[in-house]
């Protein structure tokens, strides 16, 4: 029996790993949950897996959580703070990681520096802090296993190859729902086309993300710390039907690619239960249906949030750190229709142009260069 303590409970991420947990009673039990929006869906969860200890986004939804579930002896926490206690509370075995946004890095070292197995869904801890963590899940030996459909699947393509092989590995990319829209109409993109992702149901942050193609920038980063591999050996390809979710290309020619239906579940299954597998629940891949894969070369022109990932990859140092807290901040000014759609990857790199790199020994330095590049793009935002 795995215990288990997700960050991120009611979010797409968290809600996807529930129902794994709730297909295997006999494999899976729930230590702590932390939410951040849904006090209500958050109360349901406790009735129905019992948690020992939960974490709220602030007092006030504290204790309405409380009117909500009466005196049962929960404990509950808030705040950033909150959510750390989640992650390193005693019993867990497993943290999954799914808070979304750089507000998921600072719970996630706290259970890694707590000896936690983490299954990573939020990316931006290691864009943030890819140097920092890489070393802390070394030092504290604990298992780093991917959530992300994309690097699920590099995982397992790379299972049972030698990492001097590879000659590149290949993340797929669906396009968004803007793939075929021409440049001069995305100036007039509102959020709630962007927010209509053609094959995945996720969060508005990460849809309007994989709109921009940002998400797969973010991803391009992510897969640099997870898999030791430098810029010129990660490419991006689009492909629409989001059937092969990435792929590994090695140096005689082979391709190992890792298909399925594009289903959040699979990937998380595969990483509460690795190195075994278990029963998902999603729909069975039925290639005679699907017909055909097609594939293209991404548009950087059209969509510049990629090659801006790609430069604060090659740059490093805290350029990636700025990247996201700049697009998170552009991304939440886009959603509440204070700025339009290709001002998000503009913004973003007006505040990369306004940094001076540095080298962070510590994550009090990953957190004041967020801080800082927040305050940057919010007044880019004005």
């Amino acid at each position: 029996m795995k215990s288990l303590s997700i960050l991120g409970s009611t979010g797409s991420i968290g809600l996807s790993t529930l129902d794994v947990v709730r297909q295997h009673p006999d494999r899976f039990t729930i230590t702590g949950l932390a939410e951040g929006h849904d006090v209500t869906l958050l109360a349901e969860q406790i009735r129905e897996f019992k948690p020992s200890i939960v974490s709220v986004r602030d007092e006030a939804s504290a204790n309405q959580l409380r009117e909500l579930i009466g005196e049962s002896g929960l404990e509950i926490r808030w705040g950033i703070e909150g959510a750390a206690v989640v992650g390193e509370a005693d019993g867990s075995d497993m943290v999954v990681s799914a808070i979304v946004g750089a507000a998921g890095l600072v719970p996630t070292v706290r259970a890694i520096k707590a000896g936690k197995d983490i299954a990573l869904a939020n990316k931006e801890t290691l864009v943030v802090a890819g140097q920092l963590v890489s070393e802390l899940v070394r030092e504290h030996k604990v298992q780093l296993l991917p959530v992300d459909s994309e690097h699920s699947a590099i995982f397992q393509s790379l299972s049972g190859h030698r990492t001097e092989d590879i000659e590149r590995i290949i993340l797929t990319a669906s396009g968004g729902p803007f793939r075929k829209t021409p440049a001069e109409e995305l100036k007039l993109v509102k959020p709630e086309q962007a927010l209509k992702h053609p094959q995945w149901s996720m969060g508005a942050k990460i849809t309007i993300d994989s709109a921009t193609l940002m998400n797969k920038g973010l991803e391009v980063i992510e897969a640099h710390w997870l898999f030791n591999m430098p810029a010129e050996k990660i490419g991006v390809v689009v492909h629409p039907q989001s059937i092969i979710h990435s792929m590994v290309e090695y140096i005689d020619g082979c391709v190992m690619a890792q298909l399925g239906a594009p289903d959040m579940r699979a990937p998380i299954a595969y990483a509460l239960s690795w190195p075994e597998r278990c029963e998902s629940g999603i729909k069975k891949l039925d290639l005679t249906q699907i017909g055909t894969l097609t594939f293209e070369e991404p548009d950087m022109k059209r969509f510049p949030a990629l090659r801006l990932a790609f430069d604060a990859l090659r740059e490093g140092r805290t350029y990636p750190a700025v990247l996201n807290a700049a697009n998170e901040i552009a991304v939440a000014a886009f959603l509440n229709n204070n700025i339009g759609f290709t001002d998000i990857p503009a913004i973003v790199d007006k505040t990369m142009q306004a940094h001076e790199a540095l080298t962070p020994v510590d994550l009090d330095e990953y957190l004041a260069v967020d801080r800082w590049a927040r305050e940057t793009a919010a007044a880019l935002t004005l």
